[in-house]
Order: C-alpha cells, then structure tokens, then sequence
C-alpha cells in the first residue's frame, strides 16, 4: 500500500509543473449573461527570462471589460467594434474592450496574477467553454497560448491551450 502511494505521489510530482505552466483562469466558470472576474495566473517566464508584456484577447460576447492595474506594471486597453449589439443593462453596446495589455517585468521566478472584470452576454450556451487567447512576451521570446481544442478534444492535449471559461447556466451551482 505505501508503495502504491509513493508511486503515486512521483506520478503527481512530474504531473504538477505541467499542468502549473500553462496560462488559466483560477476560477474557470462563470453563468452565463452575468458579471465575472477573470483571474490569469503566470507560473513562469519564456525559457529562464521574465516575462515583460501579457497580451490577453478578448472574446465576442465578453463585454463592459475593465483592468485592475498592477503597481509597476502600465495597461493599454485596446478597443473596436463587437460583431453584434449587445444588451448591457437595457443598454446596447455595439463596441468595447477587445484586447487587455499590460506591460512591466515578472521574474521567471515569480509567480503573479492579471486581472480583469467582464460581462457575459448570453451569446454563448451554458455548457460551453470560451477561450481567452494569451501572448506571454519575453525579452527575446514569446509563449503564444493560444491553443483551442477541436470539438471533442482535452485543452490539456495541446501545447500551449488559451484559457478556457466554461460557461455554466444563470444560477447554476458550481
């Protein structure tokens, strides 16, 4: 039994960094045509240098987006016109918050957090998953996780997956 449980505890070890690399959502839910926080953590840099700007794509359906600033590091909040009308409180909203960028320094030994607020309209189904796409650029280097699975696929199969919300039904449970 204890060598069942040693081997299972080095099967997690190697598995760990793994999983820790890839760019997500520490929440990874949100009901559909409600207001969430979108917290992206960064476990690393690109190969040993510190990460120095964070490019996170916004995706259609996603409104009324907002940073929090980070000290040390500046914001760009790049904006354009949505596909289609969204409903914001009685209000339509034909354009908004299309890409997030924030730009400083994280050590490759560090670990840090880029957090946004969002509406989600009700475009997207409940039980869907919608991906935030990231560029993790470095001095000389870039991590594109940009990665979204085909119909059917494990996010996690892919190299370099984007973050993924699923979107669970208004007043749902988690």
């Amino acid at each position: 039994m204890m060598k069942a449980f040693m081997t299972g505890l080095a099967a997690l070890a190697i598995a760990a960094p793994a999983a820790l690399a890839h760019v997500s959502f520490e929440t990874p839910h949100a009901a559909q045509d409600s207001t969430f926080v979108g917290v992206l953590g960064i476990g690393h840099g690109c190969d040993g240098e510190a990460t120095v700007k964070l490019r996170v794509q916004i995706p259609e359906g996603v409104i009324a987006v907002k940073p929090t600033p980070k000290p040390g590091w500046s914001v760009e909040i790049i904006t354009g016109p949505y596909e289609s009308s969204h409903d914001y409180y009685g209000t339509p909203m034909t354009e908004g918050v299309k890409e997030l960028i924030w730009t400083g320094e994280l050590l490759d030994a560090y670990f840090d957090r880029f957090v946004f607020r969002g509406t989600l309209s009700d475009m997207h189904a409940a039980g869907t998953t919608l991906y935030f796409p990231v560029v993790q650029e470095c001095a000389t280097g870039k991590l594109r996780w940009t990665g979204v699975p085909a119909e059917g696929q494990d996010a996690h199969d892919l190299e370099h997956p984007a973050p993924g919300l699923h979107i669970t039904a208004p007043g749902a449970g988690h």
